[in-house]
């Protein structure tokens, strides 16, 4: 089977920045059609034509996949638009931290939606397709891949609602690969340390104050490691699945 990923389509959550923008291009320079789903439709726009651009194909589907319905809708014209779904990439995410006392229950509720919810919604609505491309399709394997965290594996104190939601991407991740294992769909789950992304900055001053004298001057991974970690594992052959992987930056303790 060639690496490439020549006629197959992937859909790729939170790909107007970070990780996901690196991942959408990634999937891209490795021949898959990729559709473009995030809240933030401009910087959509610029992705695709950055893909087109270069001779790929993109599909841009502006969606809040916190909602069921517009998760599953965005699934939908996925296939409608690209003509079917080989590879979801579930990567939107969002990390806001402080003490668990006296915490804000709606930042919690947020990450739970967006986090874990917002995943589970898009594979409940893709798995229909990645097992019928994982049948009739070229290469006769799908995928979904789930950008976990460390923070998924080690529980730290100011993160407890963050560390619960990437425990439950662990938990649903391993779960779901042995529900699809015998249909060679293949479920991973990515955990990285810490990414030099946007993901931070949603947080107050004292919060990346704290963050920054953590880990100091340490060099942090880049959206372009994660994006390579999954461009390797969907391109496995297909008796090959990675169901876990975790990279951290070399000095992370």
């Amino acid at each position: 089977m060639s690496p490439r990923l020549d006629g197959t389509v992937a859909l790729v959550t939170g790909a107007s920045s970070g990780i996901g923008h690196a991942t959408a291009m990634e999937l891209a320079r490795n021949g898959a059609s990729v559709a473009l789903v995030g809240r933030r439709a401009d910087r959509l726009a610029q992705l695709a034509a950055d893909i087109t651009d270069a001779g790929g194909r993109a599909l841009v589907v502006p969606a809040d996949i916190t909602d069921a319905d517009a998760a599953a809708d965005a699934v939908e014209k996925t296939v409608e638009g690209l003509g079917r779904l080989d590879i979801l990439v579930n990567n939107a995410g969002l990390m806001l931290l402080g003490p668990a006392p006296g915490a804000d229950l709606g930042d919690w509720r947020r990450m739970i939606d967006i986090n874990l919810m917002g995943l589970m919604y898009c594979s409940h609505a893709a798995v229909p397709h990645l097992v019928e491309a994982a049948a009739d399709g070229p290469r006769q394997v799908a995928d979904i891949v789930n950008v976990g965290s460390l923070a998924g594996r080690s529980a730290f104190a100011m993160s407890a609602a963050y560390c619960a939601t990437k425990f439950g991407v662990g938990a649903f991740s391993e779960a779901l690969r042995q529900e699809l294992a015998r249909q060679h769909v293949r479920v991973s789950v990515i955990e990285p340390g810490s990414v030099d992304t946007e993901l931070r900055d949603h947080n107050p001053d004292v919060i990346r104050q704290q963050l920054a004298a953590a880990f100091g001057d340490i060099d942090r991974l880049q959206s372009q490691d994660v994006a390579d970690t999954v461009g390797y594992i969907v391109t496995r052959p297909r008796h090959v699945a990675v169901a876990e992987l975790l990279v951290r930056p070399t000095e992370q303790i």
